[in-house]
């Protein structure tokens, strides 16, 4: 029986997806784990890609979402799809190791509850990259009252009766804050370990392309949390 179902949005991926899935294979040395690709609406050759290879291995299905709605959208996609008792997400474009599923997933079994939210946190990022995560990780948690920290690292695992209490989750980058602060405000034991997140391998990222990206990346992510703080006061 399937215990954990792992999503993983590509969004212009097709170069990377093949990479991903052979690593899946080399370190995916559980049967009850199991990969729900997510063709998030791409452009490329992504969805003739996974027609082509999921076929080929046995711990992988894919689903497609016509028309990109955002990072989130997809994510929600497959959360929703997925059946198991514990699910989560990463990304494709291999910065976060597909190992560290497992590892997450042996945390979550040594804890023996469903109170609990995996996530990675991430090491070996250039120096800027690391200041501006401290300094978005400073604000959230001031604006926020709950310690958020490196809010956007890999992976995320938890069970499906955390992502069934969610209302209204963004669809955009704004999921990973969401899910977190969720994670923290329902109580559940937060358990973070350290990943290594080396350079993307192929590509481009589809939202961090320079200082006028991660400009509206923090203009996103701090409409977001006004919006989150209002309805929380309601």
């Amino acid at each position: 029986m399937i215990k954990l179902t792992v999503i993983i949005p590509c969004y212009n991926e097709a170069k990377n997806i093949p990479l991903i899935l052979e690593r899946l294979k080399q370190v995916v040395n559980r049967d009850d784990v199991e990969f729900l690709l997510v063709d998030n609406g791409s452009t490329d050759d992504s969805e003739s890609v996974l027609k082509s290879l999921i076929p080929k291995y046995k711990f992988a299905k894919s689903i497609r979402v016509n028309v990109n709605q955002g990072y989130g959208y997809g994510i929600l996609q497959g959360l929703a799809a997925a059946k198991t008792k514990f699910i989560g997400w990463t990304h494709a474009d291999m910065q976060t190791d597909p190992y560290d599923l497992i590892r997450g997933l042996e945390l979550l079994e040594e804890e023996e509850s469903n109170q609990c939210y995996i996530k990675g946190l991430r090491k070996g990022r250039p120096l800027f990259d690391q200041f501006f995560t401290t300094g978005m990780s400073f604000f959230e948690t001031i604006y926020m009252g709950k310690i958020l920290w490196d809010i956007n690292a890999q992976p995320n695992i938890f069970s499906r009766e955390f992502f069934e209490s969610w209302k209204n989750p963004p669809h955009d980058f704004a999921l990973d804050l969401y899910a977190l602060y969720q994670a923290k405000k329902q109580g559940l034991r937060v358990i973070r370990f350290p990943v290594i997140f080396p350079p993307r391998i192929h590509g481009q990222s589809s939202w961090n392309t320079g200082l006028k990206s991660k400009w509206k990346f923090i203009k996103r992510t701090f409409d977001f949390s006004m919006k989150l703080k209002k309805e929380l006061s309601l």
